[in-house]
C-alpha cells in the first residue's frame, strides 16, 4: 500500500474534523480559490483548464445551495445569490468573460465575510 501524501492527509483530516460551519468557509474559499484558477487559465487561453475551473467553482456553489435549510429566510435569499451566482458562472465558462467571473468572485467574497463573521459572533455569543 502507497503512503499518502502527508499534505493530501492533512487536508482530508481538516475536512473530517471540521464543524459544518466550518465546512461552509472551506466551500467559500475553494470557490474563490477556483475563481482566481479560472481567470488564469483564461488569461493562458487554456480554455480546457478554464471550462474545468469554473465547473468546480459551479459544484462548490451548487453545494452550498442544496444544502440550504428552507425552513429560514435567509435560506430564500441565499437561494436568490447563489442561483445569481450560477448564471454569471456559466455567462463566464461559455463567453470566457472576466467580468462574470469578477463579479462572482465579489459576491462569493461579500458571502464568505460575512460568513466568517457570523462565525466570530456566534463564538463569542457562547462564551
Amino acid at each position: 500500500m502507497a503512503m499518502q501524501n502527508p499534505y493530501q492527509q492533512y487536508k482530508q483530516n481538516s475536512v473530517m474534523t471540521a464543524s459544518p460551519q466550518e465546512l461552509t468557509l472551506m466551500l467559500y474559499n475553494g470557490a474563490l480559490k477556483f475563481i482566481n484558477v479560472s481567470k488564469k487559465n483564461i488569461d493562458e487561453k487554456n480554455i480546457a483548464k478554464a471550462n474545468e475551473s469554473i465547473q468546480r467553482v459551479q459544484s462548490i456553489i451548487q453545494e452550498l445551495n442544496i444544502t440550504l435549510d428552507m425552513n429560514y429566510e435567509v435560506s430564500k435569499n441565499l437561494r436568490s445569490l447563489y442561483t445569481y451566482i450560477l448564471e454569471r458562472l456559466v455567462d463566464a465558462n461559455m463567453q470566457k468573460d472576466m467580468n462574470a467571473l469578477e463579479e462572482a468572485a465579489q459576491m462569493i467574497t461579500e458571502l464568505r465575510d460575512t460568513w466568517k463573521d457570523a462565525m466570530k459572533q456566534a463564538r463569542v455569543g457562547n462564551r
